[in-house]
């Protein structure tokens, strides 16, 4: 009887470990797709939205990015290169911009693309706005949410999740 209760107590531990596990497993993003005209970016894992979020983007935010300063968030399909946690706002994660047709294009232009996009939290100076950010346009060609939301994001996304930012 004793042999009995022993073997169903490991029975019982090995499935409370098992299911606190998976409790605690997050799913992580494998996609993200921004719509720009929407002004949202939604974080997939396979077809399941895990969430949505509403955004601002460069302040001149109609059409694909062509040159460094012109403030347009870029167009086209990228990954998540790098994470900054000492970035200037807040958190960040680095788009894979300029990729190939970004740089013919300004090859053509005779342009120099530019480069550091990310998607990030906001300055110190602002972070007490939080969700108001988002009534203007206001990056050089970022994609901003808040600070408690890219805290949310930097959770669920690694480096190398594609991303599709679309007009």
């Amino acid at each position: 009887m004793a042999r009995l209760h022993k073997i169903v107590l490991i029975i019982c531990s090995i499935l409370l470990f098992s299911a606190s596990g998976f409790a605690a497993a997050k799913p992580q993003a494998d996609l993200i797709v921004v719509e720009k005209a929407r002004r949202t970016m939604t974080l997939m894992s396979g077809n399941k939205v895990l969430k949505t979020y509403l955004v601002a983007l460069g302040g001149h935010p109609v059409g694909a990015k062509e040159r460094q300063g012109d403030s347009k968030t870029p167009e086209g399909s990228y990954v998540i290169g790098s994470r900054n946690a000492h970035s200037q706002f807040h958190l960040s994660l680095r788009i894979s911009y300029p990729n190939a047709a970004d740089r013919e294009r300004a090859r053509k232009l005779g342009v120099n693309p530019g480069g550091d996009i990310f998607i990030h939290g906001l300055a110190p100076s602002f972070s007490r706005i939080g969700p108001l950010h988002r009534k203007m346009d206001w990056t050089d060609g970022c994609i901003a949410v808040s600070d408690q939301e890219i805290e949310e994001i930097w959770t669920l996304v690694p480096v190398g999740t594609k991303v599709e930012i679309k007009p």
